[in-house]
């Protein structure tokens, strides 16, 4: 064994002396402990907002476009590096920007512009002097208020208008399996559109009341089939096959429009 005190080396090599490692010695790389967003200059692309994430449930690295803050994401597995995960963005880094340019232009909820409503598209109208609040009517949005508020009123009769939508759904759901629903909850998560936890809580992201109607019902029956079969085996989809039919459509149209979902509104 060599000595334990031993940090560095020495070795003569003609008329220099220089310092080196021993032979054992690895300079140790940085790990992440918690999420750490830094901006990186690739090619193509210029300055781009990266999200490293570290997560002990990863068992690879995943590399995604968050279409929420126009950047990367990387979830970093344990043992790997923050050196490895920013390396691997730049090997892809020609796919980065492919995707990256491929984003819709965002949309803010202001007046005059256009957003969908349960997968219709509607118009956002300022009424600054109504005493309604927001409400839906005929293809228009109306807002009340100082037209400064849009933003935020807007969002909040969206969510509003989630729970409402998706609340019912579930009850019927699951009183058809004869399971009890603990708690309904609304976020705005990145990867997922709804979660079921071991105890019952349902979660959704209030974003599905901007996706046609069809699919916001399968993702509610998709969850509920999770209180009777919390995984995805072949048990679970046929619960889900019961409670909703055939979800390939569904599936499908998430998979292909969901990412563009989060171009809307300011987030939360």
């Amino acid at each position: 064994m060599r000595g334990k005190t031993q940090d560095w080396a020495w070795c003569q090599k003609g008329a220099k002396t220089r310092k080196i490692l021993p032979r054992f010695w690895k300079k140790p790389l940085r790990m992440l402990k918690n999420t750490e967003e830094t901006e990186i200059d690739l090619p193509k692309i210029g300055p781009l907002p990266v999200r490293l994430r570290p997560s002990a449930r990863a068992s690879r690295l995943k590399l995604r476009i968050d279409p929420a803050f126009d950047g990367v994401e990387i979830v970093l597995p344990t043992g790997v590096s923050r050196k490895v995960a920013l390396s691997m963005l730049d090997q892809h880094s020609d796919w980065v920007a492919a995707h990256i340019q491929r984003l819709p232009d965002r949309v803010q909820f202001v007046p005059g512009a256009w957003i969908p409503f349960l997968g219709e598209d509607h118009a956002i109208r300022a009424v600054p002097d109504a005493k309604r609040g927001v409400w839906a009517e005929a293809g228009v949005i109306w807002v009340s208020g100082l037209p400064e508020h849009t933003n935020r009123r807007v969002t909040d009769f969206l969510k509003k208008q989630a729970k409402l939508e998706i609340a019912p759904r579930a009850q019927e759901y699951a009183d058809q399996i004869g399971k009890k629903i603990n708690r309904i909850s609304l976020k705005d998560t990145r990867t997922r559109w709804g979660s079921c936890s071991s105890n019952g809580n349902l979660a959704f992201s209030w974003r599905l009341v901007l996706a046609p109607e069809d699919v916001l019902d399968y993702v509610v029956a998709h969850e509920v089939a999770h209180l009777q079969e919390l995984n995805h085996s072949a048990r679970f989809w046929a619960v889900v096959d019961d409670l909703y039919g055939p979800s390939k459509k569904q599936q499908h149209w998430l998979k292909r429009n969901g990412s563009a979902l989060h171009r809307y509104g300011a987030g939360s």
